[in-house]
């Protein structure tokens, strides 16, 4: 590799970190869990994959779409250790998917059930972290409005950032939106001495040495889990959904950049499988393909899997030397981060795009949404692509009744 590809992969590499950190730090907090291990699972897990990833560009991490199955999960286990057990065996599922060549099946599932599935993730999102953005104390029934500015500014931010305005400037584009909220909502939050401690922020452990790693650090609970079929139930459902998240972003990356050889979604199946082992067994998170974080990477200018593999280093040198400064980050915007990321998978436009596709598609769409939202993740997207083959036998039906013949002649 030239100097000059080196230079971009490294440009790249710094500016996925940037998007990387707020967004990790963000899906471990609202997981319920400490912000360190959305970083932990983008260290282990997301460098894992790096290296064993087909794929040049993707890069991989605590993902938005898994928040609601962990805190789901998390809540029917009972314990963090049964639950890093689920990750670990996922992992192993993942691995026998691609053994058995599973990733070409990915064509098989409906567009609509997909959608719906996106959709309802985002819903769940938005509802989730409107107490954090707003700081709502359950018991005195109040809200912090220092916490609600921080959020409208870090909203504004986030949305203001995706027009087309600052798109067409290519200095202002190239800086990330998540990141300027961040920054700006700390020095809001530095400014307003007074109402400071209104507002909570992002608590991160001094992780210089073996020993503060080791106190973060979860391990899977073998003896009483691997028995708990809620446990494997719960394996299951983060394979599957982990896995069709990771395939939807190879697919959608290779609209952004073209690789040729084209990569291998049985490959891609085992560099996840053996990344999200490492992460739980790290006490990190499931992991995944990002398309937001990959489609950064190739927007930046990457040209090897190197950028990807800075990214992660960087995560770690944040944690390891910069703790301090992480944790004066507030948490209303790292719930605004996730906020804005459910409003673009669950936007009017999504539902206005299933419906113009006729009544065929926007039921499945919403049977799959509610499903999951009422239900659970499995259940939804088992009902919505039950209702897709009906829909669709309905459509041949009409399409060859007598009827339809006799009006078409």
């Amino acid at each position: 590799m030239n100097l000059a590809g080196v230079r971009s992969d490294v440009l790249a590499g710094i500016i996925v970190f940037l998007v990387a950190l707020p967004m990790n730090l963000g899906i471990a907090q609202a997981c319920g869990l400490p912000p360190v291990l959305g970083v932990v699972t983008g260290v282990t897990g997301g460098l894992m994959v790096a290296v064993l990833s087909p794929s040049r560009f993707a890069v991989s991490g605590p993902a938005a779409g898994l928040v609601t199955i962990i805190l789901a999960s998390a809540a029917q286990l009972g314990s963090y250790p049964q639950l890093l057990t689920a990750i670990v065996l996922a992992g192993g599922i993942q691995l026998l998917m691609g053994w058995l060549k599973a990733g070409r099946w990915i064509a098989l599932v409906p567009g609509s059930v997909i959608a719906g599935m996106l959709a309802a993730i985002g819903i769940m999102l938005i509802v989730q972290q409107l107490p954090v953005a707003l700081a709502f104390d359950k018991t005195h029934g109040q809200f912090s409005f220092l916490s609600l500015a921080l959020t409208i500014v870090s909203l504004t931010i986030l949305f203001g950032w995706d027009m087309s305005v600052v798109k067409r400037r290519r200095m202002l584009s190239m800086i990330p939106g998540p990141l300027l909220a961040v920054v700006c909502a700390t020095a809001v939050l530095w400014l307003a001495a007074d109402a400071r401690s209104t507002v909570k922020t992002v608590m991160l452990p001094e992780l210089a040495s073996v020993t503060a790693w080791q106190a973060v650090m979860n391990h899977p609970d073998w003896q009483s889990a691997l028995l708990n079929p809620r446990v494997w139930t719960v394996a299951l459902t983060i394979a599957l959904v982990a896995s069709l998240e990771t395939l939807l972003s190879l697919e959608a990356l290779k609209k952004l950049k073209d690789q040729r050889p084209e990569p291998c979604a049985n490959r891609e199946l085992y560099a996840q499988g053996a990344g999200n082992i490492l992460s739980g067994l790290c006490g990190g998170l499931p992991v995944t393909s990002v398309i937001v974080r990959s489609s950064v990477n190739v927007n930046a200018g990457a040209r090897t899997r190197l950028s990807v593999l800075i990214h992660c280093l960087l995560l770690l040198a944040a944690v390891v030397w910069f703790s301090g400064i992480i944790s004066l980050i507030p948490m209303p915007v790292l719930a605004a981060i996730l906020i804005a990321t459910g409003y673009k998978l669950a936007a009017p436009k999504v539902f206005l795009q299933q419906w113009r596709q006729g009544l065929f598609r926007f039921v499945p769409f919403l049977i799959t949404l509610f499903g999951i939202i009422v239900v659970d993740m499995l259940s939804g997207i088992a009902l919505g692509f039950v209702t897709q083959l009906l829909c669709n036998m309905l459509a041949r039906s009409a399409s060859s009744s007598p009827l339809r013949r006799k009006k078409a002649s």
